[in-house]
């Protein structure tokens, strides 16, 4: 268990100075201490907490609390690894449900970092809420990057998987895209203040987070669009060299037909073929099917076609 008073500092107390210190805490716990201890937090849950594996980031109004969950993706693997944890809130302060202590992460930071000139609940939120995003446009400025050397590789006919590539990307800035309207639901949620936990002044914090969150929205909505540029630019290039190829295909058949034509007339060895008996037949013939050759390739060369 980790329980936090916050003041100027976020400071490191007992369960009981927390409850007794009269300041807002902070507090982790796994789900054996919740069970053990929710009483005495004396919060009016009416619903009931989703503690094993919360599926997604939300809150929910109660009689005199307000609970929830966070489902935070790793950024690394999006579409694949979430840090998972629950919560519980008063006026008095938050209690984070989590056993793999998921939490820490975020509150770590602030108690090495942090000095505060206006303490208070809503600015602890603010600071915890920022630190989950807070290392997000990097990472979206490095797939926007990736995105730019695909299409230099697909414009440079060295694309490689560019297709699957895209595709993996497009799917973890859908995982973001989701993550995001979910935490912008529970930004809206907090700053709508319906059990009147928070200070007026105070809600001015989680419309700043709403606003930064909107601008990740929107650059991650940038990036999916730029993935079906990308997308659409490896089908025109693969088009591309498909024409090219049928193309040297048609010249091959155009130049081989006359040639096939001849070698047809003179396979059919009538008797009464005066070419069959001639000296020079043979030469002859070659270098019709030379001139053939050659003159169709300057005429394709003429026309653009090769």
């Amino acid at each position: 268990m980790h329980v936090y008073q916050i003041t100027e500092t976020l400071r490191k107390v007992t369960l009981e100075e927390a409850l007794t210190g009269g300041v807002p805490y902070a507090a982790v716990m796994s789900r054996v201490e919740w069970a053990t201890a929710q009483e005495r937090f004396g919060m009016g849950i009416d619903l009931d907490l989703e503690l094993e594996h919360p599926h997604m980031t939300e809150a929910e109004v109660n009689i005199d609390s307000l609970t929830g969950s966070f489902s935070i993706p790793d950024r690394k693997e999006p579409q694949s690894h979430d840090y998972e944890f629950s919560f519980a809130m008063d006026e008095k302060g938050i209690v984070f449900i989590d056993d793999a202590e998921h939490a820490l992460r975020y509150i770590e930071p602030l108690v090495t970092r942090k000095r505060w000139k206006y303490p208070g609940l809503e600015r602890f939120l603010y600071d915890f809420l920022e630190g989950i995003i807070g290392r997000d446009l990097p990472v979206l400025e490095s797939w926007e990057r990736r995105l730019s050397k695909m299409e230099e590789k697909t414009l440079e006919e060295s694309g490689g998987d560019v297709l699957g590539e895209v595709t993996r990307i497009r799917g973890d800035l859908l995982a973001m895209r989701t993550h995001y309207e979910q935490l912008l639901d529970l930004g809206q949620e907090l700053g709508e203040n319906e059990n009147g936990f928070f200070a007026e002044a105070n809600l001015r914090y989680f419309d700043m987070f709403c606003a930064r969150i909107m601008r990740l929205q929107d650059y991650v909505t940038t990036l999916r669009e730029i993935t079906v540029q990308v997308r659409d630019l490896y089908q025109s290039q693969l088009s591309v060299k498909q024409n090219r190829v049928m193309t040297i295909l048609t010249v091959v058949t155009v130049i081989f037909t006359p040639l096939t034509l001849v070698t047809g007339w003179y396979g059919m060895n009538f008797k009464y073929m005066p070419e069959l008996e001639w000296e020079f037949s043979y030469p002859i013939v070659f270098l019709v099917s030379l001139a053939i050759v050659i003159g169709s390739l300057i005429f394709f060369k003429w026309k653009k076609w090769l």
